[in-house]
Order: structure tokens, then C-alpha cells, then sequence
């Protein structure tokens, strides 16, 4: 058993690592039982440590859980503003390269599954959220995401293959139009779509946006 002198004299090194590993379980628990059922105790249980302990490092239950929301959606976040960058740099053609990035918009939904499971239950159970807890995740994950995609479309405007009074709204319906019909219709990867009923649904949102905003 750890006496609280052992515990004061646990190296940095140590209990970073053990805060982490709370950190990986919770956002496997929240990930299969949503937030309300994202206990402590759960998270103990996962992460093979006693309760106490989790407790120690993390004596808001909320404090826990957002933790896990908030790294969790920067990770997507800073993920697709390399998407962002890498297809929108050097765009020639207008409509491939749109697709090309509407495409490649959806590739975290398989690399970030388990975010994508937490989103899933975060959105069932918003109402039960605090709401700072929500206003952080969307300033974190989703908005933040559309600011960089809307920096990105704004340099492709400054280069007269698109006319963009707005960029935040550009990026917005370009979201809207483009990926959201397969993130939607996939229930965010967990019924992924056939490749060719996924391609349609961006070809389509990809014509509706350049219709509105080409020069």
C-alpha cells in the first residue's frame, strides 16, 4: 500500500505518467459509455489503479472529463488543418481540389475513431453538459478546425479561384456542403459509407459551393 510520504516523494516523471494512463482510460471509458457513465471509479477500473488515485490527480470528476474532450478534439482539430494546408496550398483546379479536400476532410473519422465515438455520446448527453464544458470543446475541436480551413480559403480567394466576401462563413458552408452529408449519413464512421455513394455526396456539395462562390 502507497503511504502518503511515498506518494509526496514519487518522482515528476512517475506521476506524469500515471496521470496520463488515467487520462488514456477515461477516454476509453467515455468513448464506450458516454460522459455521465464516465465515472472515476470506471476510469480506475480501466486504468488498473485504485480510485483514490485517479481521485488524487483529479479531484473534479468534470475537470477529468473534459480533459480527455478537449485533448481529444485539439488532436482532430490540429489534424485537419494539415489537410487544410496540404490540399488548398497549391490548388490549380478548382473543383479536384475541393473534392480532393472534402475527401480528405473525412479521413480522421477513421484515424480518430474513438473521438468520434466520444462526440457521439458528448452529443446525445449535451444538455447534461456544463456549458462552459461545451463552449470549450466547440472553441477547441470544431471551431478551430473551421478557422484554420477558412485561413487556407482565404488564400486561395487572394488568388481570384474564388470569391470570398466572408472566409469563416466560406469555411462554414464548405463544412456544410462537402463533408457533413457523409459524416452524417455515416453517424460520424460508425456505419461508413460505400466509396462511391461517399464520393457522390462530395461532388455534389463541391458543385453547390463553387456555385457560390466562384468569380
Amino acid at each position: 500500500m502507497t503511504t502518503p510520504r511515498a506518494t509526496m516523494e514519487r518522482s515528476p516523471a512517475g506521476s506524469a505518467e500515471e496521470r496520463r494512463g488515467i487520462v488514456r482510460a477515461a477516454r476509453t471509458v467515455l468513448a464506450a459509455e458516454g460522459w455521465t457513465r464516465c465515472t472515476r471509479e470506471a476510469t480506475a477500473q480501466e486504468a488498473g489503479l485504485p480510485t483514490d488515485t485517479v481521485e488524487r490527480h483529479f479531484p473534479d470528476q468534470e475537470e477529468l472529463l473534459l480533459s480527455v474532450l478537449l485533448d481529444s478534439s485539439a488532436s482532430v482539430a490540429t489534424a485537419l488543418a494539415a489537410v487544410a494546408e496540404s490540399h488548398l496550398e497549391e490548388i490549380t483546379d478548382l473543383e479536384q481540389g475541393l473534392a480532393a479536400l472534402g475527401r480528405a476532410w473525412l479521413a480522421p473519422l477513421e484515424a480518430f475513431r474513438e473521438h468520434f465515438a466520444i462526440v457521439r455520446h458528448v452529443s446525445a448527453e449535451v444538455t447534461r453538459l456544463p456549458i462552459e464544458a461545451v463552449e470549450k470543446w466547440q472553441a477547441t475541436g470544431p471551431r478551430k478546425a473551421r478557422q484554420e480551413l477558412a485561413l487556407r480559403l482565404r488564400r486561395v480567394a487572394a488568388r481570384g479561384l474564388l470569391d470570398i466576401a466572408d472566409a469563416d462563413q466560406a469555411a462554414e458552408r464548405f463544412i456544410l456542403l462537402v463533408p457533413s452529408g457523409v459524416v452524417q449519413r455515416s453517424f460520424l464512421g460508425a456505419l461508413p459509407l460505400a466509396k462511391a455513394e461517399s464520393d457522390a455526396l462530395i461532388a455534389d456539395g463541391v458543385a453547390d459551393f463553387i456555385r457560390l462562390y466562384r468569380p
